[in-house]
């Protein structure tokens, strides 16, 4: 990976962390605090959740699922935040952990009872 490419991941990252903390989470970009390869892109208080952050024109939606499943906890749901050049953030996850999402919040916010 070249430098240029380095440096808009880490901006990238630390986009994200702004991001979540606009509405109201913690975040701070993973890897300058822990140091490792293995540290997450973005530490955050939404818990249950692995972010991968892509940072690019291109995106390999699949290769970042893989990667965001691979980096995650057996608990956590894994979510990739991705953005081009003058576009803004987008979030891919996989459709069951979407549809457990929310069927979560529906139930959690409605008075209508599961069947």
């Amino acid at each position: 990976m070249g430098a240029m490419s380095k440096t808009k991941g880490k901006v990238g990252e630390r986009e994200v962390a702004a991001l979540l903390k606009k509405y109201g989470f913690e975040a701070r970009r993973g890897q300058q605090y822990a140091g490792g390869g293995d540290s997450p892109d973005v530490v955050h208080s939404m818990d249950g959740f692995h972010i991968e952050v892509k940072r690019s024109e291109t995106f390999a939606l699949y290769d970042a699922l893989a990667q965001a499943n691979g980096d995650k906890e057996p608990e956590e749901d894994a979510l990739v935040f991705h953005r081009r050049n003058n576009r803004p953030w987008v979030v891919v996850m996989e459709a069951e952990a979407f549809l457990k999402l929310m069927t979560e919040f529906v139930y959690s916010t409605s008075s209508i009872p599961r069947e």
